[in-house]
């Protein structure tokens, strides 16, 4: 049996997406008989619990103190995502350590932006292959597969970064989706083809939305002047911050808007939905992958690029954080004015991906020899 361990974290700041996709390949591996086991630190919006209802076992690393926190990280990578590790990086290597060797997987995958080489060259005599899933392209890697899923990412972008054995993986085709959006694919860009409207509108800001742009946005929406038959649904995280403060905004809207959290049918959701206003997050591969036309917000500094190469791609619209209340009515109505643009965004976000990245990433994670 092939042993996985995965080191990565949720929290309110860092979000849920890193531990959610990281599930994904865990539960697809799990059906191929792996044995998956995750290393988290229980950061105030862990997922530690969701995790262990899944049915993996889980290690839990202790909550950071805030003095460790500021004081301790100042090594680490990247100043802005170092702080996310909540200590130290050797600190993190040495809790993480006994853990590892007491195991001795086949395989330690790592989603972490404040994890690089220096993290993995510490495990990686205690492991046999390491895979990294990473955006962001910005500091070294010691792994023999690499995976970055967003659109625009390419192989040369790691040139110096990884080792030259190192198989990378990049773009929206490798996207780490769970098989219920390729399976509602078809039926999702066939009901897109014939006479576009906008009758459903789904909003998903991630599943923390610290700053409540969903709030922002329901606003806008009640601002715009969308067809009288139009319902809107939101989906929000089981621990969203804003949850109630939403589902009251939402209640007292003219259209009928219903807010929806901790759901297990996002594909369903999002394939009866005609128009999509969400995070430039890894939900963006979820949107394509049914060929759903989308308004876009970067709510983090890395969203940034992926949002850009969705519009030049022709598969979203921008919505600029700043200016949500002025300029969403404003594209509401463009897109009144000239509903084939719908279609044309839904064709262009269906040649992002087909959704069966979880697939090919599990061939590679079967098939990689080791680097020397």
């Amino acid at each position: 049996m092939v042993k996985v361990l995965f080191r990565t974290d949720a929290s309110t700041r860092i979000g849920t997406g890193h531990v959610m996709r990281c599930l994904t390949l865990a539960k697809a591996l799990k059906e191929q008989d792996a044995e998956c086991v995750f290393i988290c630190r229980e950061h105030p919006g862990h997922l530690l619990d969701l995790l262990e209802t899944e049915g993996f076992v889980t290690h839990r690393l202790s909550a950071p103190q805030p003095a460790t926190v500021s004081g301790g990280a100042s090594d680490n990578v990247g100043s802005d995502y170092a702080a996310w590790l909540g200590v130290t990086r050797d600190q993190d290597a040495n809790d993480c350590l006994p853990l590892i060797k007491q195991s001795q997987p086949d395989w330690l995958v790592v989603d972490h932006y404040a994890l690089d080489a220096r993290w993995e060259q510490v495990l990686r005599p205690h492991v046999d292959k390491i895979m990294v899933i990473d955006d962001l392209a910005n500091r070294a890697h010691d792994c023999d597969l690499l995976l970055n899923q967003n659109l625009g990412s390419k192989a040369a972008d790691y040139e110096g970064k990884a080792p030259a054995a190192c198989k990378v993986l990049t773009g929206p085709e490798f996207a780490l989706l769970r098989p219920e959006f390729a399976a509602h694919r078809a039926s999702s860009l066939a009901r897109r083809k014939t006479a576009p409207s906008i009758t459903h509108i789904l909003v998903t800001m991630g599943g923390v939305d610290v700053d409540n742009v969903t709030g922002a946005v329901l606003d806008a929406l009640t601002k715009s002047h969308l067809p009288e038959s139009c319902r809107i649904s939101v989906v929000m995280g089981a621990q969203a911050p804003w949850l109630q403060q939403v589902r009251a905004q939402a209640a007292a809207m003219p259209h009928q808007a219903d807010v929806f959290s901790g759901i297990s049918n996002m594909a369903e959701v999002m394939a009866s939905a005609d128009l999509a206003i969400g995070a430039a997050g890894s939900t963006s591969w979820e949107r394509c992958a049914l060929g759903l036309p989308s308004i876009t917000v970067v709510l983090a500094d890395n969203q940034q690029s992926i949002a850009d190469a969705l519009v030049r791609a022709g598969a979203a619209l921008m919505l600029e954080l700043t200016s949500i209340e002025e300029a969403l009515p404003r594209k509401i109505a463009w897109i009144k004015a000239q509903p084939s643009i719908l279609k044309t965004m839904s064709d262009a976000a269906e040649r992002v991906t087909s959704g069966t990245g979880v697939t090919k990433v599990m061939d590679w994670l079967q098939g990689v020899p080791a680097c020397e």
